[in-house]
């Protein structure tokens, strides 16, 4: 049997924080996972942006509620649910991903979750475990699943590389480059081929 595991902001839904610094004006920000391979330095150096600027969990989910699924993407996770089991493996917090999750249906998601005090400060956050998209192919395997997974940042590579078959699915160039081995894709469509082609070899 065939899981699709897919990465959700870039792949999905547009990139929260990239969205919240255009509002906010903190270039600094606008760093995502494609550009800082590191996590924890990445979200080490977001909290840290916030508390300089006295913004609270509230601010990030009044961009958030502006915010509506990629165009397209949809029509394809509701085409792709009828012949895969689906699930998202991301990177985000359950307090950011509620609203965007009814937008698409409620498909499976498994992330993080955010520690907030009780001024709605962002003080921390709780790793479901490190590299828990790697973990979560890895445990679907053992389940006697064949898994196909897609993505686009270097936070998804070890999900690609774990997978019966990576998909990388509108990377940055750079990511491109270091990771020759995936598939890359840019549209839905082709994204679909390369799912179904990779369950037509697997068969």
């Amino acid at each position: 049997m065939d899981i699709v595991c897919l990465d959700l902001e870039g792949v999905l839904v547009p990139e929260i924080w990239i969205n919240f610094a255009e509002r906010t004006g903190i270039a600094e920000l606008r760093a995502t996972t494609r550009d800082v391979p590191d996590y924890d330095v990445l979200m080490r150096r977001r909290l840290e942006i916030l508390d300089e600027h006295g913004l609270i969990l509230r601010d990030i989910q009044e961009v958030i509620g502006g915010l509506g699924p990629l165009p397209g993407a949809r029509e394809f996770l509701d085409d792709l649910r009828l012949d895969y089991q689906v699930v998202i493996l991301s990177d985000t917090f359950y307090e950011f991903a509620a609203p965007l999750m009814r937008q698409l249906g409620l498909p499976t998601l498994f992330c993080h979750r955010l520690v907030v005090d009780a001024e709605q400060r962002i003080v921390d956050y709780r790793l479901r475990l490190r590299d828990h998209k790697r973990a979560g192919v890895e445990a679907f395997k053992t389940l006697n699943f064949h898994v196909i997974a897609a993505g686009d940042s270097y936070n998804d590579t070890s999900m690609l590389a774990a997978a019966d078959r990576g998909i990388l699915f509108r990377a940055p160039d750079n990511v491109i480059r270091e990771f020759p081995q995936f598939d890359v894709v840019t549209e839905y469509d082709g994204l679909r081929g390369a799912i179904d082609g990779a369950r037509a070899q697997a068969a």
